[in-house]
């Protein structure tokens, strides 16, 4: 019998979940200020819960199966990809740096998770020049999925098929599992724009920029387009429908969702179903709409999980500490061959200074 947790450290909260022989046993959420304010309540709570078997940790864009005892500076800056000059910019990332000694300090089995570019599943050529095909949070999403369609239909997890698109309450990403492994992804720095983020940023507005903090990527998404940074999505919706920049923001939105789910279908071209996940998809109006518009390129369908509370990527993420535990859900942590990530973000950049920051930032 294995007892493992799963968190998911999101923009807006950090979510909780625990499994004990595949049955919930914890299933909670912490404000993201509140843990950035004060990073040992994570500690507290993960204290509470014990025993357990292993802890998946909030693993930002991704480490290779790395235990805490093996986490030194050059994790630190992988698994957050800023500068220690800008991590008290942007409070969570400076929380997660300050739980790191925490978490060494405590003793608790913990794990870093890797995200969707360390899989051996995902050709090179696809990993070229990319360093966020789907974070560590969004491949829990992904896990979650599988573990889904296979119950929903009666499956192995080796015959799941589908494109994710995981609309988050910062970031979107849109991934594509074919075979029960995951074979592409368009992370929320990549693809279309999400409730906060800009998403891909065009090439000459980077070289305009020059150089910027990485806090600008939480910027230019659709609660920027309709000139309100603090509006909720539910809020959001209904300001659609009345106020035309609102309304131009929600169709940037909704479309580049579309848009992503178009390009996966290269890769998977007859996926089973479309699956929808994420903070914006419990707001009823951007659901619904959601589904209208994929419903043109297949079956559309939100992710069910088990947790009440938990969001779906603190799921999934339970889901694969349970099953490197050897729990039950070693076959489908198997299938996606999560146990053959490797390398490191920058392993796959072919530009010109590519080498440079390699150097820069791997020794």
């Amino acid at each position: 019998m294995t007892r493992t947790i799963g968190i998911d450290p999101g923009t807006v909260s950090f979510d909780m979940c625990g499994l004990e022989d595949g049955q919930v046993f914890l299933d909670t959420t912490l404000p993201s200020p509140e843990f950035a304010a004060n990073p040992q309540s994570l500690i507290d709570l993960l204290q509470s819960a014990q025993p357990v078997d292993l802890i998946a940790a909030p693993s930002g864009y991704g480490l290779p199966l790395i235990p805490i005892e093996k986490f030194g500076d050059q994790e630190r800056f992988l698994f957050t990809l800023v500068d220690e000059r800008e991590r008290s910019r942007i409070p969570v990332l400076g929380g997660m740096g300050k739980m790191i000694p925490l978490m060494k300090a405590s003793g608790l089995p913990i794990l870093f998770i890797p995200a969707v570019i360390h899989l051996p599943t995902v050709p090179a050529y696809r990993k070229a020049n990319k360093l966020d095909m789907g974070t560590a949070d969004k491949l829990c999403c992904l896990v979650l999925g599988i573990y889904d369609q296979a119950r929903h239909y009666g499956l192995s997890h080796q015959e799941t098929s589908f494109i994710l698109a995981e609309v988050g309450g910062a970031y979107t990403a849109v991934m594509a599992v074919a075979d029960g492994k995951v074979v592409d992804g368009l992370g929320g720095t990549v693809g279309g724009p999400g409730y906060y983020s800009l998403g891909s940023m065009d090439g000459e507005l980077a070289y305009l920029l020059g150089t910027f903090h990485k806090e600008l990527l939480f910027t230019g998404g659709a609660a920027y387009m309709a000139g309100r940074p603090e509006i909720t999505p539910e809020e959001f919706a209904d300001l659609a429908e009345k106020d035309e920049r609102a309304h131009m923001a929600w169709e940037a939105l909704l479309e580049g969702v579309v848009k992503s789910v178009a390009a996966e279908l290269v890769t998977v071209p007859r996926p089973r179903e479309i699956l929808i996940s994420g903070r914006l998809c419990r707001t009823d109006k951007i659901r619904q709409e959601l589904i209208r518009r994929l419903s043109a390129y297949g079956s559309v369908r939100r992710v069910e999980g088990f947790a009440r509370v938990a969001k779906e990527a603190a799921q999934g993420a339970a889901i694969i500490a349970d099953g490197l535990a050897g729990g039950r859900y070693a076959g489908l942590v198997d299938t996606m061959s999560i146990r053959g990530a490797a390398g490191t973000v920058l392993d796959h950049l072919y530009i010109r200074d590519s080498a440079a920051l390699r150097q820069k930032y791997l020794g």
